[in-house]
């Protein structure tokens, strides 16, 4: 992981104009715009880590399971001081840290190199796993999913496990645009209540709503947050 050295911050309204200044072929535009205001109500309001705290073991981790599409995160990673603005323009290019897949060595403040879907969440349950035998009690993680990506075996086998070990570190915000190809029986947030999670659900792009659903207590339990957002163009 790089050092942060950017300047900031800038306010949510100057998101778009961060976002416009990374162009080409590759932005997965749909899948961006799904995140991006789950993507700075953790930034603004719920995480507990800054571009000053990004290597202190007791900082909250934000792992970006849903790495395709990364230009909101960078656009808020921008915004909030972790990447410098002028690197948003070489977004995609060679020579240029913020590639069209996240890249933990490259990019300040990502905690891994994501866009291979289905990954986030086991890997979280592994850091908070890590977490939970060093002793570290104040350091939360939370992962960013789409619901596309659920259909990846790997996240059942991480829900289960989770619940199992009550990993109440553990935070879960799945996106949900309407994209998984063979969903579940009563939603998303079904498939996790059997497993033993605690779960909410909120407009994704309630800020106030996400907010309180982010930070609601759920002792011995980890938590997921379904965020609703308008279903992707076919």
């Amino acid at each position: 992981m790089t050092t942060a050295t950017s300047p900031g911050p800038v306010a949510y309204d100057g998101l778009p104009g961060l976002i416009a200044l990374m162009t080409g072929d590759d932005k997965h535009d749909q899948a961006s715009h799904s995140t991006l205001d789950v993507l700075w109500v953790l930034y603004d309001r719920v995480l507990r880590v800054t571009p000053q705290t990004i290597t202190d073991d007791a900082r909250d981790r934000f792992l970006l399971s849903k790495g395709h599409g990364p230009m909101a995160y960078y656009a808020v990673l921008a915004a909030k001081g972790f990447v410098d603005p002028g690197e948003l323009p070489r977004f995609g290019t060679f020579g240029g840290i913020l590639g069209l897949h996240p890249d933990h060595m490259l990019v300040p403040g990502a905690e891994i190199s994501s866009g291979s879907l289905g990954h986030g969440l086991p890997l979280a349950v592994g850091v908070a796993l890590g977490l939970r035998a060093r002793g570290q009690t104040r350091a939360r993680v939370f992962v960013l999913a789409g619901d596309g990506e659920l259909d990846e075996g790997s996240n059942h086998e991480a829900m289960a496990v989770a619940a199992r070990l009550r990993l109440d570190a553990l935070h879960v915000v799945v996106v949900d645009n309407a994209s998984s190809t063979y969903g579940w029986p009563g939603g998303v947030q079904a498939r996790f209540a059997v497993e033993g999670w605690s779960v909410l659900q909120a407009s994704g792009r309630d800020h106030d709503a996400l907010e309180a659903a982010l930070t609601a207590p759920h002792p011995g339990r980890p938590h997921l947050v379904t965020a609703v957002v308008e279903p992707k163009r076919r």
